[in-house]
């Protein structure tokens, strides 16, 4: 498939089909994750494939009070129909996260993160720069495989609960989960909807908007 056609169609899938993905499509799509960049070529990344059913029920289940608890705020915070039919989709998603047929936990070695602007008066942003472009290439590689994906941090909340039940090292943090798994017939190839450059992009200063001149 053409690199923009998959960034262009990545959509998130909130169901999926029961069938299982084979090892090798998974081995495949981190195969190819892995050559995201990576600051000093440091690759904090570490993955935790979950296939087993009483374990991905286990997940769920932790995912499902964070889940409420975030949920309730942002559905009172939006007020509008258009939302609340999101976040039915979402609803849904959450209860039925187990039948997800894999369940990729991403975490990151926290001595592998540069984070620059730590001492800022506001929550860091770069400090997931060494991590987010690889679940990213996560991502596409599962649209380019026919996979769908859905990533969500709200297991965060719970890390050390998730740290855990996987049995993980010292030194890590959880930096998402991605949902993946055969989507249901005609639910790849429709374009995403997203707002146009000259919403976002500006030229020199936020002064002007960035628009390609009329020939």
């Amino acid at each position: 498939m053409e690199l923009y056609e998959v960034m262009r169609t990545a959509r998130t899938a909130r169901s999926f089909d029961p069938r299982p993905v084979p090892d090798e499509v998974l081995h495949r799509v981190l195969d190819n994750a892995r050559f995201a960049p990576s600051g000093g070529n440091r690759q904090g990344w570490r993955v935790v494939v979950v296939q087993d059913q009483a374990r991905r029920t286990a997940l769920k289940d932790l995912y499902m009070g964070p889940w409420k608890a975030y949920s309730g705020k942002a559905r009172a915070l939006a007020g509008n129909p258009d939302a609340e039919a999101l976040y039915d989709r979402a609803d849904r998603f959450a209860e039925r996260l187990d039948q997800a047929p894999v369940h990729v936990l991403v975490f990151v070695r926290l001595d592998a993160l540069a984070i620059a602007d730590k001492d800022l008066d506001r929550p860091s942003i770069v400090g997931g720069g060494s991590i987010y472009p690889f679940v990213q290439n996560v991502l596409l590689a599962c649209r380019e495989e026919g996979l769908g994906a859905s990533l969500t941090t709200i297991l965060c909340m719970v890390e050390p609960e998730v740290l855990a039940m996987l049995g993980a090292p010292e030194g890590l943090a959880l930096a998402g989960f991605i949902a993946v798994g055969y989507p249901p017939p005609g639910f790849t190839g429709k374009p995403l909807k997203r707002n146009p450059v000259e919403d976002f992009a500006f030229s020199e200063t936020f002064a002007e908007p960035f628009v390609v001149p009329a020939s």
